[in-house]
């Protein structure tokens, strides 16, 4: 398979084009699609498509997100450098390991136990020592760590799960695909003191749906 990485859609570069023309600027964030491989935080037999901005399968029904839409929500957090980010929905890392080369610490929250079992290893893997995966409800978040500064939720639901909103610190950022899974709006939001306010839609996009306490309903 190593062979085929040498043809087309074999750089990350592939990777920053397609978010360019997705409309992100943010040269922080390209630079990080730069350094972070993205073959790393796919399965094997799909590292031959890793820089191809297309969406990758991964176990139990699951997927990567599409680069590019990885980019443009990553983008919508505005992060500077040195906020603390929590992340619903985990897979590989790959969004992660951009997350914190971003920002001061992400915790990432995923419910299936050998994915962060293989997040865990991939983001060790590159050295990357300031993110937490954790197993758990995304839904419910982690509020030991909390607030957070960003929350950034990878899953669709038709609205922001409560403790999210109640974990994001004031003047706070919230990316999440508002739908019921298969065809949505990912939509920013603001925290306000008496709750979110709604910033900007992001982009159209398809997404699993969000399982959990404040989700769809676990299978």
């Amino acid at each position: 398979m190593g062979h085929e990485l040498m043809g087309h859609g074999s750089s990350p570069e592939d990777l920053i084009r397609a978010a360019r023309a997705a409309g992100v600027t943010d040269e922080r964030l390209l630079q990080a699609v730069r350094v972070t491989p993205r073959a790393e935080f796919v399965p094997a037999e799909h590292v031959a498509s890793a820089y191809r901005d297309t969406p990758v399968p991964l176990p139990h029904d699951q997927v990567t997100t599409q680069p590019s839409l990885v980019a443009m929500m990553v983008s919508a957090l505005g992060l500077t450098g040195g906020e603390i980010v929590l992340e619903v929905g985990t897979g590989y890392g790959w969004q992660t390991a951009l997350l914190a080369r971003l920002a001061a610490y992400v915790v990432s929250v995923e419910r299936w136990p050998d994915l962060v079992e293989e997040a865990r290893r991939r983001l060790a893997g590159q050295g990357i020592e300031n993110a937490a995966v954790v197993l758990g409800d995304g839904t419910l978040g982690v509020p030991a760590r909390a607030p957070y500064d960003a929350v950034i939720v990878c899953a669709a639901f038709p609205e922001v799960p409560e403790p999210l909103v109640a974990q994001l610190r004031t003047g706070g950022r919230l990316v999440q695909p508002i739908g019921p899974g298969g065809r949505e709006r990912v939509e920013l939001y603001e925290r306000r003191a008496h709750g979110l306010a709604h910033r900007a839609t992001v982009t159209p996009a398809h997404f699993v749906r969000l399982y959990g306490a404040h989700g769809y309903d676990q299978r």
